[in-house]
């Protein structure tokens, strides 16, 4: 009988979960490429991991040894799509992935001068769990380009990939201290239960990824003057409902209840925002909390924080970013100029 070791198991499952990561709804197409991306490198390292402990191939060890280090930024990069303009976006992008490019080729280059690999890897963990736990601090608000029912899950999101990369911190490390003292007597051991978690981990992915993956599209799309008269009715229907109802103000407002509401089905209501429109739902329904706001600012003595509350929108951070982006003016600036 054919006896797989577990870190080829894991990479198994992680290569059926990379292409399904392609077809993630999140809001942007972006973030389902960088994390596709991330479940391919972990493919890729889990096998070698198998390919060295289970079957004693070392050939490819410094490879396997510097592949961590695109962890964490590819982790970033997916949930940073969902708050960047593009422009912005492959700015850091090319920032952070230039930077652990540039670090594993100068350590394989260097591999039998400088042997400390897991300094390097793990100041990289500790470098992007910060920068992810800052990202989430900022809320869901900051989250423009998420859809509307996703920023907020997006946000518990950041703290578990925060939660991961310190698991694989501490593996890591575990393992470089057994090689140091115990020659890495234990190591295959320590690597089988990294593998076993990993597995656990890559299970449940599974069972939870339905919910926001998209349909394939297997129906040939509708005549293009019908789909644009559609998309423009529907949209109106969904002005209409929001301006009578004021259920923007919600701040836990979802893309399902505005479906429900309208008795259309969710997809059908994202794209006749998104094609009719030029935005997301997220960025359609934060039009109409600006456009409250800005009442407020030139008819109440309201506080700013207020009138951010009393809007629908959690941060204020988010609040200020959006409005200026639309008035292209401060809150402050704008109650001063209406004379409030």
């Amino acid at each position: 009988m054919i006896s797989l070791p577990l870190p080829v198991l894991a990479a198994v499952l992680c290569l059926v979960i990379a292409p399904l990561m392609l077809r993630l709804d999140l809001g942007r197409r972006s973030a389902a490429v960088f994390f596709a991306l991330l479940f391919a490198g972990f493919a890729l390292q889990s096998l070698l991991v198998g390919l060295r402990f289970g079957y004693g191939i070392e050939d490819f060890i410094t490879f396997q040894r510097v592949l961590p280090l695109s962890v964490g930024p590819l982790l970033y990069l997916g949930f940073l799509s969902l708050a960047l303009p593009d422009e912005d976006l492959r700015r850091h992008a090319a920032w952070h992935l230039g930077v652990a490019l540039v670090l594993a080729l100068v350590l394989s280059l260097f591999a039998n001068i400088y042997r400390d690999f897991d300094l390097v890897i793990s100041a990289s963990y500790l470098i992007y769990i910060a920068l992810l736990i800052r990202l989430s601090r900022k809320g869901p608000d900051h989250l423009i380009f998420a859809r509307l029912d996703i920023a907020r899950p997006a946000q518990r999101w950041m703290l578990l990939g925060a939660g991961l990369l310190l698991i694989l911190l501490v593996l890591d490390t575990a393992i470089a201290l057994n090689f140091v003292f115990a020659r890495g007597n234990h190591a295959t051991a320590m690597v089988s239960l990294g593998s076993l978690m990993l597995i656990g981990l890559l299970l449940l992915i599974l069972t939870r990824m339905p919910s926001v993956l998209a349909p394939e599209q297997s129906a040939p799309a509708p005549a293009p003057e019908r789909a644009a008269s559609d998309e423009a009715d529907l949209e109106q229907l969904v002005r209409e409902m929001l301006i009578k109802s004021q259920i923007y103000l919600d701040p836990d407002l979802s893309v399902q209840r505005i479906a429900r509401r309208l008795s259309v089905p969710e997809r059908n209501l994202s794209a006749a925002i998104n094609q009719s429109q030029g935005m997301n739902m997220s960025q359609y329904v934060n039009g109409f909390r600006l456009d409250h706001a800005a009442r407020l600012l030139r008819e109440t003595n309201d506080s700013v924080t207020q009138v951010m509350s009393q809007s629908g929108f959690l941060t204020r951070s988010n609040f200020y970013r959006e409005f200026q982006r639309v008035y292209r003016q401060t809150p402050v600036q704008y109650r001063e100029g209406a004379g409030a």
